[in-house]
């Protein structure tokens, strides 16, 4: 057999052995440049593939990072909801320690549908609110500084026996962190609602009688299981409360859509006019969160008006308009009520209502929106559930 060079030019000085040689040489040559390529495609396979699971991955973060904003979003219109989406998505784990972290960690979340959430008597959102109260860190803290940390992780809501729990849940919690502080949980209980009360007497603007440290001390004589507690340490919450008041977490003004989502009711009513032309306006009311919020339509996404219930009353009155109530400020005839209306410029100004008079279109609407508001006007519920568990701990006592 004659082999040829890779230049087609066959050696004539070679021995059978050498031509030999070359052929096994050139063979495995061959064989290797064969390998190489075939390593060359699945290197190119390979890396192909890599590439792929990269933006496949990427894909999936991004697909997760929607669903998550999607799932905030549903949180802070309908909290339940919420949650339900994210467990069903596999971004939430169906375990109220998992439920906990996420409402502590409050990314993108409203305040105040976290407040609603954690109020809720369901079982599981008091195991939440169980395990969101743990995840505070209150030891070596006095009350004031544990209720500063624990009311900025969301907005106290205004129903009394959603407050009962989440504050009966700090105070057990605010114990388990300082034990003997405390005679008791109702004592820390008590004394948390006095600072709370005491914080709105010395800071809001409306309340012209600021109560004395020593009120305060007097307010909270024998509360500690029958005892009184350290004059000290009274007179230093007192200070710290007066130095600097409680921050309340704002949440974002411009989004109204949950504050009427879910209101407690809502429908047509005439307004009477609060100029000096009195004339009669259809408008579209809303009650929710202890506020009557008024619009021109139903499509509006700001209010043209917003009455605050606070302190406020309630009553039926005769007009030439059948059907109407008002609202008004017990034993202040001429005192303006503190609501605000905005202007057809766009102007946000404070009213000049002394009372405002509403007509229901029939007999059944006006004693609904009576009942309703009658329900939401807010007699600050922290004074009640003070007074009560003194009682409370008062007949424990004599028992």
């Amino acid at each position: 057999m004659v082999l040829k060079s890779e230049d087609g030019v066959v050696p004539d000085d070679l021995t059978p052995e050498e031509q030999k040689e070359l052929e096994n040489i050139r063979r495995r040559k061959q064989e290797l440049l064969d390998d190489i390529q075939r390593l060359k495609d699945e290197i190119a396979e390979v890396t192909s593939e890599i590439e792929n699971l990269g933006s496949t991955e990427e894909r999936k973060n991004m697909q997760r990072n929607k669903q998550v904003a999607m799932g905030r979003k549903k949180f802070n219109m309908d909290p339940k909801k919420g949650i339900q989406f994210l467990i069903e998505n596999d971004l939430l784990k169906n375990t109220s320690e998992d439920i906990a972290r996420f409402l502590y960690k409050g990314e993108g979340l409203n305040k105040t549908a976290i407040g609603d959430y954690l109020g809720e008597r369901d079982d599981l959102n008091l195991q939440v609110l169980h395990a969101f109260v743990e995840l505070h860190e209150f030891t070596d803290l006095n009350l004031v500084q544990a209720l500063r940390q624990f009311l900025w992780s969301f907005r106290l809501p205004g129903e009394a026996q959603k407050i009962d729990r989440m504050m009966e849940a700090f105070a057990s919690r605010y114990c388990q962190c300082n034990p003997g502080v405390f005679q008791s949980t109702d004592t820390c209980y008590i004394l948390s609602f006095a600072i709370i009360m005491l914080n709105t007497s010395l800071h809001n603007p409306n309340v012209k009688d600021k109560p004395s440290v020593e009120r305060f001390i007097s307010m909270n004589r024998g509360i500690n299981d029958g005892g009184d507690l350290p004059e000290d340490l009274l007179r230093n919450l007192y200070d710290s409360i007066k130095n600097e008041p409680f921050k309340i977490p704002e949440d974002d003004g411009n989004d109204l859509t949950h504050t009427f989502f879910n209101p407690d009711r809502e429908g047509w009513l005439l307004k009477l006019g609060g100029g000096r032309v009195k004339t009669w306006k259809r408008r579209w009311f809303i009650l929710t969160d202890n506020c009557l919020y008024y619009f021109e339509y139903t499509t509006d996404k700001e209010p043209r008006g917003i009455i605050p219930l606070e302190n406020l009353s309630i009553r039926e009155v005769e007009d030439k308009k059948p059907n109407c109530f008002e609202l008004f400020i017990p034993d202040n005839k001429d005192q303006v009520i503190k609501a605000c209306k905005t202007e057809a410029d766009g102007r946000v100004v404070e009213g000049n209502h002394t009372f405002y008079r509403i007509s229901a279109p029939t007999i059944e609407e006006k004693d609904e929106w009576m009942n309703s508001i009658k329900a939401a006007i807010s007699r600050d519920p922290f004074y009640e559930m003070l007074a009560a568990r003194k009682k409370k701990v008062s007949s424990m006592k004599r028992h």
